[in-house]
């Protein structure tokens, strides 16, 4: 009884009155112009929309090895959204994960990131959101095993893995680095996806950070020096792939970084700049031109080559569906031909970017303007499209074969394309 008291005690939030919707007019633009970038930096309506329905209304799933959640409407509703909600409330969600009826909210909202944001910007994104179209959409049921859908045992998840407190800039690094931490790690949350996580679904620490992990079907490649790709990651390429859509040598954003680098186009050239310093200390900085040129040969050699191709089953298949666009030979690198034996999708230790990419293909809207790749999935069988991608991993890459492939097609054919 003691302990039930006292879980319950720390537990408890009280709750925080509900207020009048604030009126668009009461906020100054260039706090609501403000908000809008940081909303869209952090991903909001990603997250708190769905396909065919109304921005921030809620309803996107998330799935989890604990079941699938649901993102809440975040749109100035009274009834199904924040419309009551002070701009108190709103930080306490932001920096506790605390909804102002006292309830814990889950951490499949990322308060563990938000939870640096300063308190101007919170309140910047407050403005943008208030001044937004009310959506009425009652909140999707979660879907969580029991007894993990109650809400009050979130705080003990909280006492081991949350920490609560603003972003703090390292002494040891100078202004834009700390910018562009501050960007990363409290807003745009990237560990979020790039960090594996713990069997209680807190990411992990220390060495484990960005180093990889399965995000909607999905893998998000590590940002750090483990990196798989043959040619390094340096700033101009970062540059092109974010804000640009296409990276002559990484291809271009699809999946869940698809969103992601849209929403990060609303960044300053400055802020631009900042971020990318601080991804690339993640794995150690710029990149050697040699190790770039060396790599980019090699590639261009194996493309050059159509030794064996005729007599090799999975080679055939491969030059009929995929040779025609992914061919380059010795006319150097063209981004809109991404050349495959560059391609970390095919050196990651788990396929499933590069099955997930063959089977759905790169919509117009998904990576840079105009780029669009076909969906083979309605004309290739598991079996065919495993084929493709064991001589992918077989021809362009050093590294071992992806065991049980045409299973692994089967299960994310029916799991989906996992966003969009």
């Amino acid at each position: 009884m003691v302990g039930l008291i006292g879980f319950a005690a720390l537990a408890w939030r009280p709750a925080i009155p509900e207020v009048a919707t604030p009126l668009p007019s009461s906020f100054s633009p260039d706090v609501v112009a403000r908000g809008a970038m940081l909303a869209s930096i952090g991903y909001c309506s990603t997250c708190h929309s769905v396909e065919g329905g109304q921005p921030y209304g809620g309803g996107y799933a998330m799935r989890s090895p604990f079941g699938t959640l649901y993102s809440t409407n975040i749109s100035p509703d009274r009834e199904t959204g924040i419309g009551a909600w002070s701009k108190e409330a709103f930080r306490r969600a932001m920096h506790e994960g605390v909804a102002r009826d006292g309830s814990h909210l889950f951490p499949g909202f990322p308060y563990d990131h938000f939870t640096k944001i300063s308190d101007d910007d919170v309140d910047a994104i407050y403005a943008f959101m208030m001044t937004r179209p009310a959506v009425h959409a009652p909140a999707h049921p979660n879907e969580l095993l029991f007894p993990l859908g109650i809400r009050a045992l979130q705080a003990g998840w909280k006492l081991l893995f949350f920490r609560s407190g603003r972003f703090e800039p390292s002494a040891d690094h100078d202004a834009q680095w700390n910018r562009g931490a501050y960007i990363a790690e409290a807003l745009s949350h990237c560990s979020a996806c790039h960090t594996p996580r713990n069997p209680l679904g807190a990411e992990r620490g220390g060495a484990s950070r960005y180093t990889g992990a399965s995000v909607d079907g999905w893998f998000a490649p590590p940002l750090t020096a483990a990196n798989p790709s043959p040619v390094p990651w340096t700033s101009d390429e970062l540059h092109a792939y974010l804000f640009q859509g296409l990276s002559r040598f990484h291809g271009t954003p699809s999946g869940p970084m698809s969103p992601a680098a849209h929403g990060l186009v609303a960044l300053s050239a400055a802020d631009r700049d900042a971020l990318v310093r601080y991804v690339a200390s993640l794995s150690g900085g710029d990149a050697r031109p040699q190790a770039v040129a060396t790599a980019t040969s090699e590639a261009l050699r194996i493309d050059a080559t159509s030794t064996g191709r005729q007599l090799d089953p999975d080679g055939r298949l491969y030059v009929a569906a995929c040779a025609s666009c992914h061919y380059n030979g010795s006319a150097g690198i063209n981004p809109n031909r991404p050349d495959l034996a560059l391609n970390s999708a095919a050196h990651l230790a788990d396929p499933a970017n590069l099955i997930c990419v063959i089977l759905f293909g790169i919509d117009a809207t998904e990576g840079a303007p105009g780029l669009v790749m076909p969906a083979f999935g309605t004309g290739f069988s598991d079996a065919e499209v495993a084929r493709i991608a064991a001589y992918l991993r077989r021809t362009r890459t050093n590294e071992p074969p992806w065991p049980h492939l045409e299973k692994t097609v089967g299960e994310i054919r029916a799991q989906g394309k996992g966003v969009g």
